[in-house]
């Protein structure tokens, strides 16, 4: 097969991925679960799924145990059960719109942390997209003069901030790894995930559910978080970094277009122009990071 075949595959299998994620918060309330309580069954499904092709399509012979490697990817997934439990919580108490758009504040989170970290100069354009992208936020979050914190809280907004700062502290933590492959760096993740919720998941939560219930969990772990991340993993290698910052905002674009479809949200007009700053401030960086980096090959070790 040649360059461009493999080039049109994978990029197929992205947009393919990124449209399937864009779905994740209108299957979640279905599956009759709260927050922690799927994060837990998700990291079960997942770890099965991801051991599975780990294992059968010998990945696993040519495994690098880096020790560092190891702590990092445990370290992450901490970092992935705090962004998955409070992503989840935050579409328990906030319209998918709004909560993705917020969501995807990460990429920012991850430069202004990144910058910090490697003491990067902060130039013009950079911190004009984080200003544009702020002042979305704030927009999107619909504060008004009856601002108070119970407000906010129960809101749904903080959910999901706390979700893309987590995001962010996991995309950091990930570039450290470098020795072993995706599929058991996310396994090491999601084993560990499930193992940490134990003590903090309602077990009678799952005696309750329904046929329709256990097929959305079903979804939700094996398409989601098995199938879809084994084409994400398995192809991202093969696109620039510029291609993958463009194809990402296919995962957002769906999940509005659903919620205006499904749900029927019709945001109010600063809302509407908060989705647009937001998404253009991170659209911004995204595209300055994925020119700096244009020469390294993108392998993120985690998506939504």
């Amino acid at each position: 097969m040649g360059k461009m075949e493999i080039n049109k595959k994978a990029t197929l299998s992205i947009i393919f991925a990124m449209i399937t994620f864009g779905t994740v918060g209108f299957i979640a309330p279905k599956t009759g679960l709260k927050a922690i309580d799927l994060v837990f069954i998700r990291c079960i499904f997942a770890s099965v799924f991801l051991f599975f092709v780990w294992y059968t399509t010998g990945i696993y012979k040519k495994e690098i145990y880096h020790k560092k490697d190891i702590l990092l990817s445990s370290f992450s997934g901490v970092l992935l059960v705090l962004n998955w439990v409070f992503l989840f919580k935050s579409f328990e108490n906030l319209s998918v719109t709004i909560s993705i758009s917020i969501y995807y504040l990460a990429p920012v989170i991850l430069f202004l942390i990144g910058s910090l970290i490697y003491k990067e100069k902060i130039t013009l354009i950079p911190l004009i997209g984080v200003l544009i992208s702020f002042i979305g936020s704030i927009l999107l979050s619909g504060l008004n003069s009856d601002f108070n914190l119970k407000t906010l809280f129960s809101s749904g907004v903080v959910w999901a901030f706390l979700a893309a700062i987590f995001y962010g502290f996991l995309m950091i933590v990930n570039k450290g790894i470098t020795k072993t492959s995706s599929y058991f760096t996310t396994l090491v993740q999601t084993t560990l995930g499930f193992l940490l919720l134990i003590p903090f998941v309602k077990f009678n939560s799952f005696l309750n559910l329904h046929i329709e219930n256990w097929t959305f969990i079903i979804i939700i772990g094996f398409v989601h978080t098995g199938i879809i991340y084994a084409l994400f993993f398995g192809n991202i290698r093969f696109l620039p970094a510029k291609t993958i910052a463009v194809l990402t905002f296919l995962d957002p674009a769906v999940a509005i277009v659903l919620d205006t479809l499904i749900t029927g949200f019709k945001p109010t007009l600063l809302q509407i122009i908060g989705i647009i700053l937001t998404f253009s401030g991170i659209a911004l960086i995204m595209l300055i990071n994925s020119n700096k980096n244009k020469t390294q090959n993108s392998n993120e070790k985690i998506a939504n």
